[in-house]
């Protein structure tokens, strides 16, 4: 390795600067390296600029250099000159080249206000209301019309007409109920997909946001849920879809009826065929048009907004996901995106200072972080696709998230690896950091039918809790449930057949939470690359704290042997303790797939 350099506390140790400081940036060589000077350049105001650095210290065998970088504008970039015998070469957040880039792939300091404190520290539990639990308080309710009623036992139909029409009757005082359940699991925060009335089972076609939907138990139920929530010091989050509501939502209804209607504005109607726009020609999801100052008002800033009303008593959500962020205000020439996302933060913040907002983003999301919306996004593209395309086992067809034509394809690790480096470096340390780890959610496959077996999938779930970022799990994954599309992984939970539940899963995803909570460095700290090959991935966490060696493999391969690794004591996966040999060298086991973690002395 020639040099390394991240956005964590160990390279950047003033984590939150502000506009106007100079803070010290360090970046870090193995001793012997072809590396004789370092210059930092920063692109001030839009100049390069150069400054020399200096030798802060030698530390073991690494040499690490020190640099001053002005905090000049609200995202300020930077990155390295490595010179030495062989020439020049840069050091940016993808990583050491010997060409010119482009200024996008920099470091990146960011003056933006934080995300809240506690996102750090967050696991996230994503349920979907209809298909989690049923409370005795839901058997007086009668179904909706729109509703084809299931037992809980009846089997999702994972594509057709029906399909947002099973109703299992899920509600908010069945999710108090299993909030043990998550207790033992080892999460903290709750999110719950839609809440509001509509009329599917997957509630984004809102037909009212005043409201919590009374087939979930109403208003009282979120109340009691948030209470609950909130007294063991976890987190509850909602969702909102910023791009659309429903056709039956009374803003829609009332601009159809009349043209004249203030609510006309709020929506994109044709004046002459009177046709509207709809998130992806669904009819009945009409798209809201950003360009209204009166949406604006209504949807945000109003005193009474939707936003707002629900981040307070009694039923205070911690903060949003925000659905479809990747659309909101997008729309031919429109473009109110980063606009939208600066006032949707703007507004929780102002009622929630603690209030986390998180886009819901399928692709390239790298162009709407680092402004001052989006805390973070749900990073598909960035983990959940390259960790499926790695450990993808069987020859049965699974679409990806994005509808890729011919789905999920197997790829080795060292193209894992390209697409993750290309996406994580193209946003600031903060952004990826915040952002959603997920190996799946209600929209897409399970991950235990995209790997095929429990040993894979625990190989996927020790990525997820020992890679930075924020980890999600989507309810059921730790019970080894299947599905192969999103309306077919909206399983309900099986708490009356607990001898269907695969235990060994779930104490590895127990075990690898609770191995999180316990390392400072899995939560906080850095992200070296050690080793890969197509069957292996050897990564670094470390943090002032401590540093943890993570080892990750799909398949048998042969031993690893790393050069410069102190003792380590084995943390996850039973394999033997780490010790150097004669040579400096530690030997890693060539088992798989295996997932093994070792606390470095």
């Amino acid at each position: 390795m020639l040099a390394h350099h991240d956005g964590s506390a160990l390279h950047v140790p003033e984590q939150e600067p502000s506009l106007g400081d100079t803070v010290d940036v360090f970046v870090r060589a193995p001793a012997g390296a072809d590396v004789r000077r370092v210059h930092v350049r920063t692109t001030g105001d839009g100049e390069p600029r150069f400054t020399e650095a200096v030798v802060d210290r030698v530390d073991g065998d690494e040499v690490w250099w020190r640099a001053p970088v002005e905090v000049r504008n609200p995202v300020s970039n930077y990155r390295f000159l490595l010179t030495g015998g062989r020439g020049q070469r840069w050091l940016n957040a993808a990583g050491v080249v010997g060409h010119d880039v482009p200024d996008h792939g920099d470091f990146k300091l960011v003056t933006h206000a934080p995300p809240p404190a506690w996102a750090r520290d967050a696991v996230i539990y994503q349920i979907f209301p209809d298909r989690f639990a049923r409370s005795a308080n839901a058997d007086g309710r009668v179904p909706p019309d729109w509703a084809i009623p299931c037992d809980w036992e009846t089997p999702v139909i994972g594509r057709g007409p029906e399909t947002p029409h099973q109703f299992y009757g899920g509600d908010l005082d069945g999710v108090v109920e299993r909030l043990d359940h998550l207790d033992r699991l080892g999460v903290n925060t709750v999110y719950l997909t839609p809440i509001f009335p509509a009329r599917s089972n997957h509630r984004y076609d809102a037909a009212s946001f005043d409201t919590v939907d009374p087939l979930l138990g109403g208003d009282a139920a979120l109340a009691r849920l948030a209470d609950a929530v909130h007294t063991r010091g976890w987190r509850l989050l909602g969702d909102i879809t910023s791009n659309h509501t429903g056709d039956a939502h009374g803003w829609f209804t009332a601009a159809t009826a009349d043209v004249h209607a203030a609510e006309r504005e709020l929506y994109y109607f044709d004046e002459v065929t009177g046709d509207y726009e709809s998130w992806n020609g669904v009819r009945s999801l009409p798209k809201l048009n950003w360009g209204s100052a009166e949406l604006r008002r209504r949807f945000a800033t109003a005193p009474d907004s939707l936003l707002r009303r629900w981040l307070r008593e009694p039923y205070r959500l911690d903060g949003w996901r925000v659905d479809v962020a990747n659309m909101t205000g997008r729309r031919g020439a429109d473009a109110y995106t980063h606009e939208v996302a600066a006032l949707l933060r703007a507004v929780v913040a102002q009622t929630r200072p603690d209030g986390l907002v998180m886009a819901e983003h399928g692709h390239d999301h790298t162009g709407d972080l680092d402004r001052d919306g989006w805390h973070g996004t749900m990073n598909y593209v960035g983990f959940t696709d390259p960790v499926w395309s790695w450990l993808r086992h069987g020859d049965q067809p699974v679409p990806n998230f994005l509808g890729t034509p011919g789905g999920v394809r197997r790829r080795d690790a060292e193209a894992v690896l390209a697409t993750m480096h290309a996406f994580r470096s193209l946003v600031s340390w903060r952004s990826y950091t915040h952002s959603w780890q997920l190996l799946g959610s209600h929209d897409s496959a399970r991950i235990r039918t995209v790997v095929g077996d429990a040993a894979r999938q625990e190989v996927a779930a020790g990525l997820l809790a020992t890679m930075p970022g924020t980890p999600m799990i989507f309810a059921g994954d730790e019970l080894g449930l299947t599905g192969v599309n999103g309306e077919g992984s909206r399983t309900p939970m099986p708490w009356h057949r607990p001898e269907s539940w695969d235990a060994g899963t779930f104490a590895a995803y127990r075990s690898l939470l609770a191995l999180r909570r316990a390392e400072p460095a899995l939560r906080h700290g850095g992200l070296r690359w050690l080793h890969s090959d197509p069957d292996t991935l050897i990564f670094l966490r470390e943090s002032p704290a401590g540093s943890v060696l993570v080892l990750a493999r799909r398949s048998v391969a042969g031993p690893v042997r790393l050069a410069g690794l102190p003792v380590g004591e084995n943390l996850y996966g039973g394999a033997p303790a780490l010790r150097p040999d004669r040579d400096g060298a530690v030997t890693l086991p060539g088992d798989g797939p295996t997932f093994q973690v070792w606390r470095l002395s």
